[in-house]
């Protein structure tokens, strides 16, 4: 009896050195898994500029940013490495659209028709100068959204950011010219972010 007494606290030691042992070899926060989605994320973004660069829309900075998360994935920081491609891969996405709407339209240089008025356009919830320019009725070529940024330089503070019920003037009488400058910064304007004025934009109004 006094053996098994002894015995029965002593198993019970074992056992939770057993679980300790256990806890102590299980990788902290997942960390085996996060590496797992960050090689994920990056192999995604680089499925997604190669799709844009067989369609001539790959973003000029768009490898040097998934470069960074290659980078941030060999010191270990998971979670920025997921954050860096993830940005890259929307950049990927973005620009084969963005190549693919160009396609659909090439060779509708589409100037409108008859002299525009202030107000062209009222501004509806989810719109886009992207989107606005693409429209049949504007453009029909979403890369030539900078115009309408350039003829609303004054109401338009962020090319990325635009509200509903704005009014946008339409230059309808754009010179090819014009256009050709337009569709140039919008294929090489580079990366983007809500809220900030982006230098190449300047640049592109200062023309």
């Amino acid at each position: 009896m006094k053996i098994k007494r002894f015995l029965a606290p002593l198993f019970v030691v074992v056992l939770a050195v057993s679980f300790i042992s256990g806890c102590a070899s299980t990788p902290k926060d997942g960390a085996g898994t996060m590496e797992d989605q960050a090689k994920a994320a990056i192999a995604a973004a680089s499925a997604a500029i190669s799709k844009a660069a067989s369609v001539g829309g790959e973003w000029r900075n768009s490898k040097k940013i998934l470069g960074k998360a290659k980078k941030a994935l060999k010191k270990g920081d998971f979670k920025k490495a997921i954050k860096i491609a993830n940005k890259a891969k929307r950049q990927g996405e973005l620009g084969y659209a963005q190549a693919m709407a160009e396609k659909n339209s090439r060779g509708q240089k589409f100037l409108g028709g008859g002299g525009g008025t202030a107000g062209d356009y009222t501004v509806a919830s989810g719109d886009s100068l992207w989107s606005i320019s693409g429209k049949s009725s504007v453009y029909g070529n979403a890369y030539q959204w900078p115009l309408i940024y350039k003829a609303n330089k004054g109401s338009i503070k962020d090319a990325d950011l635009i509200y509903p019920g704005q009014n946008f003037s339409i230059d309808r009488n754009a010179s090819s010219a014009d256009v050709d400058a337009a569709v140039a910064h919008a294929k090489t304007r580079g990366a983007w972010s809500v809220g900030t004025v982006e230098e190449s934009d300047l640049k592109y109004l200062g023309q």
